[in-house]
């Protein structure tokens, strides 16, 4: 396999170096948070092509990333009727929309995974694996047999909210105002905890609010997940979890899947590359008449004007390129390096077994060093580097969420007797 993306590995000693590669080759990788955007999912556009995406399958083979959790995300809305119907037709459409990939678009290169056993069997066969996370419960309404549908249809972990509060959860957005709205769980949160327990799917702590998650592992009869969360110890955020949630977290046999989200991992300097960066793209814009526009604009396009736009922003930023060279000496960007400070971190207040590895990609994820699927090995080279055993590697990539899995589903199967 040749691993792309990985232009820091001409000064690393060839011994580590195929060291490192080697433990690439033999763990399974896994990513616990993809965004997903439906258009690419049809029969003339899809992820067995190369596409303005941080993940498709060309960079998944590129990079050695064998699983890739796709994510059935709804933005929150009104606390309506109206609203939870709205957002179920939107989860219907990516659930089928992964389920279209997987057994009619290319189901030769890619298979849905439900189990760990699955996973290994998948991987084992060659192919690539897709996996199914739910970001924001609030599609199921006040219907909660709709849990057990989605377990059905694949998913394996579900957040009871996401940036706003829901039926079930408040956000951890209530710290911008402090205005909460259950002040932690709803009764009805309570009662989604239960059913997911029943039908094995692993409750995601990462983006309620802390109260609402130190409730959630109290109440939980099975280990939870944080699916991208960082440590807030590291980068004082509240999408990351702090020392008090990381403990508890522990108790719980739960995983935190660290996250490669710039401003999550370092805000400050995420924020002085940014400001340097956006400058330097912009005025090679102004000059070529080019205009700049929003990522909620971008996606909305229709994905010709999209795939338009991408290439000519591309070639702006590859004329950039000396504008943006000057300006990342002064203010270099967010790095792998930076990343795996945080699996340290978490490493040594929790311990190895609870600790795993997300991108949050084409949601916004990606640190220097791994922008996108074809860059994975700089994660397991960083970690080869920083003195970790291959089977510790294994446990962050894998085997620490696959476990937690396992243990959910045991737990579930208890319940259902």
């Amino acid at each position: 396999m040749v691993f792309a993306g990985c232009s820091s590995t001409d000064e690393v000693d060839p011994a580590l170096l195929a060291k490192a590669k080697e433990i690439h080759e033999n763990v399974i990788t896994l990513d616990t948070h993809v965004d997903i955007n439906t258009q690419n999912f049809t029969a003339e556009r899809n992820y067995t092509q190369r596409l303005n995406t941080q993940v498709d399958l060309p960079k998944m083979n590129e990079g050695g990333l064998d699983v890739a959790f796709l994510i059935v995300y709804t933005g929150q809305d009104t606390l309506s009727e109206e609203g939870y119907a709205k957002a179920y037709e939107n989860a219907d459409d990516k659930f089928n929309a992964i389920h279209r990939l997987t057994k009619e678009i290319a189901p030769d290169q890619i298979e849905l995974a439900t189990t760990s056993e699955d996973v290994r069997r998948i991987v084992a066969s060659g192919k690539k694996v897709a996996m199914i996370g739910v970001e924001n419960a609030y599609p199921v309404g006040t219907d909660l047999g709709r849990i057990k549908e989605f377990a059905e249809r694949g998913a394996t972990y579900m957040s009871l909210s996401h940036n706003g509060h829901s039926q079930f959860s408040d956000s951890n957005t209530g710290e911008r105002d402090s205005v909460w709205l259950h002040d932690g769980l709803s009764d009805l949160g309570r009662e989604a905890i239960k059913e997911m327990n029943k039908w094995g799917i692993m409750i995601d702590l990462s983006h309620p609010s802390k109260k609402a998650n130190m409730e959630t592992m109290r109440l939980s009869k099975a280990p939870v997940i944080a699916s991208h969360s960082s440590a807030r110890a590291m980068n004082d955020v509240s999408r990351n979890l702090d020392d008090e949630e990381l403990m508890m977290l522990k108790d719980n046999g739960g995983v935190v899947q660290t996250v490669a989200f710039r401003s999550y991992v370092d805000s400050e300097k995420h924020s002085k590359y940014n400001k340097a960066y956006n400058a330097a793209i912009a005025k090679v814009a102004e000059e070529n008449d080019f205009e700049i526009m929003s990522r909620r604009d971008i996606r909305d396009m229709e994905p010709e004007k999209r795939d338009a736009y991408y290439d000519r922003y591309l070639e702006i930023r590859e004329m950039a390129e000396p504008e943006i060279a000057k300006a990342s000496k002064k203010n270099p960007s967010v790095n792998v390096a930076d990343f795996v400070d945080h699996i340290d971190y978490m490493v040594n207040l929790i311990g190895i077994d609870h600790v795993g590895i997300s991108s949050d990609f084409d949601g916004g994820g990606g640190v220097e060093g791994w922008m996108d699927a074809s860059e994975t090995f700089s994660i397991t080279l960083e970690l080869v580097k920083r003195g970790y055993s291959e089977e510790q590697i294994e446990q962050l990539w894998s085997g620490n969420l696959l476990r937690v899995l396992d243990e959910v589903q045991e737990i579930a199967a208890s319940l259902q007797e």
